[in-house]
């Protein structure tokens, strides 16, 4: 059994609480380490780490923060199998998926390099005779990230490179089911030149949260995680003076109408709706097809693909999708199986009685599920179940589908299959979710672009990373001047360099 530790200012530090967490292998189901859980006065240690830390860092140009970022960018390239193993040995999913992950926070990374251009401010001369203005973006000071265990690499990417970029010290609280990416991370900040209180770890439970939340020092707040959760993290936060941005669940939408090309659309699904076990925030987990012949055409192509969905540890390089993280969210998944079974619901593909391979007995894992005839009344249409379960909703006409979707009081991602330009155009525009794809199946933005959705999927005013990134991470201060007319400096004939 292996201890890990926190990492505050610039290196791992052990836990003194005296409480710990197993972290499990889920293809094993075994317990091969223990993570400390941060007592309140660990996590202000790491606040001040960070409080110290950041002076110097908010007045070290945007320039040099960049080159210490593109000094990360290529440690994290020259890492990315030993992080992406990291993933898949505590989270399970497969090594490939660990690797699309690491590849989705490294494009984070690379808008940050942006960033002496993304904070440019606006300046207007002659406000007033002899009187200019300009704004500029400062800067908060300490600010926090609380991650989850479904994405340990790239959901905190989604934060803490804007963060930093823009002249922030950071300090993250991954899941503690998975919090090794997070420590490997934070060694290769340092690594890449990060001054020491910069970017610091507590692992921890509610406790960690509860003190990042009502810690003084903490001037925002980013996290991603259950409606629940985020409900929570935002009025705490913000009922503390902090500003949040909080992302919550999500239920998913996939309305295929009658045109769509129904393979390009069934591929889609299978990847969307059972890729990392579907512990995925934008998993498509209800298919919406229009009209009888499209359902039942849609059904009969999918259950031969899930039958045949090749379920098996990371290690396993023909391994489809491998297992859930917990033995507790293995129990949970299935307690939906049941209760859609009870509810009406048609079972068309059981994943229940799947049978792990041998020497994986006691992992984690469970077979792809399909369910037909789903309606809005059913939990299993109204929960998010983050697991590899996929619903089919049918909709009569277009007009259905939409009322389908937008009844939803989630509104995270959705998808369109067509090949009708004015009905992908009428979805897209009409649609109460923020973020949308038209024959794309997971409408995740690109870095450069931001992430979040709509009602109960986000808590706050700002999305993640891109534009709104940069925004959520720094104050707007507008000054006004006036000089009078005074003596001049004399010639200099050297070469200004500003670097």
């Amino acid at each position: 059994m292996t201890d890990l530790s926190h990492f505050v200012s610039g290196k791992r530090v052990a836990g003194t609480s005296g409480r710990f967490a197993d972290v499990f292998d889920p293809a094993t189901g075994t317990a091969e380490k223990r993570v400390p859980l941060a007592s309140s006065a660990e996590v202000g240690a790491a606040v001040a780490a960070a409080k110290a830390a950041w002076p110097a860092w908010a007045k070290t140009p945007p320039l040099r923060r960049a080159r210490i970022l593109d000094r990360f960018k290529a440690l994290l390239q020259e890492n990315a199998d030993k992080l992406a193993g990291l993933i898949s040995s505590e989270h399970g999913k497969t090594h490939d998926d660990a690797l699309g992950e690491v590849t989705r926070g490294i494009e984070v990374v690379e808008f940050a390099l942006g960033i002496p251009h993304l904070l440019k401010g606006e300046i207007t001369e002659n406000v007033g005779t002899n009187v200019d203005s300009h704004s500029l973006r400062q800067p908060l000071g300490v600010v926090a990230g609380i991650t989850p265990f479904n994405f340990p690499a790239m959901v905190p990417m989604w934060m803490f490179p804007v963060a930093l970029a823009c002249g922030n010290a950071f300090v993250l609280k991954p899941s503690e089911r998975d919090p090794s990416a997070g420590l490997l991370i934070a060694e290769l900040l340092t690594e890449a030149g990060l001054p020491d209180g910069v970017f610091n770890v507590v692992n921890g439970d509610k406790e960690a949260v509860d003190a990042i939340l009502a810690h003084p020092d903490v001037k925002a707040v980013s996290f991603v995680g259950s409606t629940p959760i985020a409900r929570y993290i935002y009025a705490t936060g913000t009922a503390a003076g902090k500003r949040v941005q909080a992302l919550g669940g999500a239920k998913n939408h996939m309305v295929i109408l009658p045109d769509a090309d129904l393979d390009m659309a069934v591929g889609a699904l299978m990847g969307a709706a059972y890729g990392s076990a579907g512990e995925r925030c934008m998993a498509i987990s209800v298919a919406v097809p229009v009209g009888e012949a499209t359902a039942n055409a849609l059904i009969e192509k999918l259950v031969p693909k899930i039958e045949a969905l090749k379920v098996g540890p990371a290690s396993d390089p023909a391994s489809e999708m491998g297992p859930l993280v917990t033995a507790q969210h293995l129990a949970k998944v299935r307690g939906y199986i049941d209760e859609g079974v009870k509810e009406g619901a048609k079972l068309v593909v059981d994943g229940r009685g799947f049978h792990a391979p041998q020497g994986y007995e006691d992992g984690f894992f469970i077979g792809g599920s399909l369910f037909d005839e789903v309606t809005p009344e059913m939990s299993i249409w109204k929960n998010e179940i983050f697991g590899p379960v996929l619903s089919v909703s049918r909709a009569k006409n277009y007009a259905e589908a939409v009322d389908l979707v937008g009844r939803h009081e989630y509104g995270n991602g959705v998808a369109v299959f067509t090949r009708d330009g004015d009905a992908a155009r009428a979805f897209a525009h009409d649609i109460e979710v923020g973020m949308v794809g038209v024959n794309v199946p997971i409408p995740v933005p690109m870095a450069f672009h931001s992430f979040g959705g709509w009602k109960a999927s986000l808590f706050g005013d700002h999305h993640m990373h891109g534009p709104e990134g940069v925004r959520f991470y720094t104050r707007l201060k507008t000054i006004t001047t006036r000089w009078p007319t005074g003596m001049r400096a004399e010639a200099e004939f050297v070469m200004p360099t500003m670097g």
